[in-house]
């Protein structure tokens, strides 16, 4: 017999509990359910929902292109609406130095098919160039307030399964509204690169390509809440579920 073997058997049956135990749920305080990442709110309280995303390119010779959509719910919206503003600006900005980078970019970046199945908010930049600069940032705002601010609809609306588009020097875009959702997306002149931004299916992604030198690229996304300061009736609470539910036509 093996002592060490016998001995290994007994302190493991010795470990082992006696009878099952049954599972108790714990039912958590209200100031411990404050401290979790996950909070929510009622969404009486939500008295104004705005989404703001903003895609720009800026070549090495200053000239840029991009394009704000913006989206504002409050109490009042019959329907929400994405209204789009164009960014198109020539060279010599001042505070760019100019021709940084000329010429046609050369760079090769391969792979990431599996970028476009991505879940949550994604942020890539993949630089095959010199003296690039790309910024990719999703910014959360959350302010309280007696009423909502004062709504603001500026550019062009952007309906579900438009279209715009615009170009200059720098490159072309096209801002797109699916049933999927929101996308700007950018192609450089000169193969230079591309970036895209996309809010849709409760995902965010800012994607960049950068293949040549001297360009300036940003994408940024701002989701601004205010929160009524006093509590609300009880009539009031399913008017303002209503305005959250017309996001899902528009893929969100």
């Amino acid at each position: 017999m093996k002592t060490p073997f016998w001995l290994a058997v007994v302190c493991l049956a010795a470990s082992l509990p006696t009878q099952a135990q049954t599972f108790t749920p714990i039912e958590l305080k209200d100031q411990e359910l404050a401290n979790l990442r996950g909070r929510y709110v009622m969404p009486g309280r939500i008295i104004s929902f705005g989404i703001v995303m903003t895609s720009t390119w800026q070549n090495a010779k200053g000239e840029m292109i991009g394009a704000t959509s913006t989206m504002q719910i409050q109490q009042s919206t019959i329907k929400p609406q994405f209204y789009v503003s164009m960014i198109d600006e020539k060279g010599n900005v001042p505070g760019r130095s100019q021709g940084t980078v000329t010429g046609t970019g050369t760079g090769t970046v391969t792979g990431g098919r599996g970028l476009n199945s991505t879940e949550g908010v994604t942020q890539v930049v993949r630089a095959a160039g010199d003296n690039n600069t790309a910024y990719n940032n999703v910014d959360i705002n959350v302010t309280k307030a007696n009423q909502a601010p004062a709504a603001q609809q500026q550019g062009k609306p952007l309906t579900a399964g438009t279209t715009l588009i615009g170009a200059n020097g720098a490159g072309s875009l096209s801002v797109s509204s699916t049933g999927k959702g929101v996308q700007l997306n950018i192609m450089a002149n000169n193969n230079q690169g591309s970036t895209v931004q996309r809010l849709a299916q409760g995902g965010l992604m800012q994607n960049t390509t950068l293949l040549g030198g001297g360009n300036q690229v940003r994408n940024f996304t701002s989701l601004n809440v205010v929160l009524r300061d006093n509590v609300p009736t009880a009539g009031s609470l399913n008017g303002n579920l209503d305005q959250l539910k017309g996001l899902r036509t528009l893929g969100f």
